[in-house]
């Protein structure tokens, strides 16, 4: 009975430990996450803003705030537009980092150098939006190098707008997202597929199973976890989606706001210092973001189950 109870004691001492190590985490959790947080849920019910000189509020009106921003027909727009701009990046990002990542993670093939090729791969994630997005501004400008190369090879007789047209538009969005974030997905899956146990890939060979079979019958199972964190991830991200689009269109959302995000709109009633709105923009993202990662986690268990 004494050793239980020595025994015992010294779990809860190391459990002290453990405590005191969160500490920190907790303290700048609250301070950065959790107190923004309901101070923009608790600003969402006011009416705040400038008007020129002038300071409205803050005056509390309830649900006005959440009823503006959707009876104005604005939201349901840039919601299409943000989410048409995440799938068309989404998409090829993931089927690029699968085939990337089961090239890397297969030791049969040997490849040389790989060590440098996936830090090449991983470079763009390295680099800020900002400056992503103004080198495709400067590429594919009306006078940049890409109108000029097409010009001289005789594919186009005039510079092609590529920013004043909703598809070539929103596909530079796409595209510019797809490169930056497809080398973090690549080392996230190929971490994956190096954790699965090499004795099934070994059985699956003795069996007689093409590499296809291995791949969509092995590797894609047992990567799924890390496919439902990537989804999940890659959503949220899409739906913060702000820097690339708000520099190629100078914060307009152009041509004719197919381009406008949900953040960009957000940023907009923050710049004009409209703070109630604002935060009821803000709660809604919160709540949508919410729902659209449970749908995918949910989805995704039932599927595996």
């Amino acid at each position: 009975m004494a050793k239980e109870k020595k025994a015992t004691s010294q779990v809860v001492k190391y459990n002290k430990w453990g405590y005191i190590f969160l500490i920190p985490f907790v303290v700048v959790y609250s301070i950065f996450q959790l107190i923004p947080l309901f101070t923009t849920i608790y600003n969402s019910f006011f009416e705040n803003y400038r008007s020129g000189l002038k300071q409205v509020g803050p005056n509390f009106v309830g649900f006005e705030n959440f009823i503006t921003i959707f009876s104005n027909g604005d939201i349901p727009k840039y919601f299409s537009n943000t989410m048409v701009m995440w799938i068309a990046g989404f998409i090829p990002q993931i089927v690029i980092s699968l085939i990337l990542a089961a090239w890397f993670a297969d030791t049969r093939l040997r490849i040389k150098a790989s060590g440098f090729f996936k830090t090449v791969i991983y470079m763009p994630n390295l680099i800020m939006a900002s400056a992503f997005a103004m080198l495709f501004f400067t590429l594919f400008s009306d006078i940049g190098p890409i109108n000029s190369m097409l010009q001289q090879m005789g594919i186009i007789s005039e510079p092609y707008k590529f920013l004043g047209h909703t598809i070539s538009a929103r596909t530079l969005v796409a595209f510019m997202n797809c490169l930056m974030w497809f080398g973090n997905t690549t080392i996230l899956l190929m971490a994956g597929m190096l954790g699965i146990d090499g004795a099934l890939f070994e059985a699956a060979q003795v069996d007689g199973a093409t590499s296809t079979q291995v791949f969509f019958k092995i590797t894609l199972p047992l990567l799924r976890p890390i496919l439902v964190y990537v989804m999940i991830t890659s959503l949220i991200g899409g739906l913060q989606m702000f820097d690339v689009p708000q520099i190629l269109t100078n914060g307009e959302g152009n041509p004719m706001r197919s381009t406008m995000t949900m953040i960009m709109y957000l940023n907009k009633h923050l710049y004009s210092k409209n703070y109630g709105l604002g935060g009821a923009m803000s709660v809604f993202l919160f709540i949508i973001t919410g729902i659209l990662s449970i749908f995918v986690f949910k989805f995704s268990t039932q599927k595996e189950n």
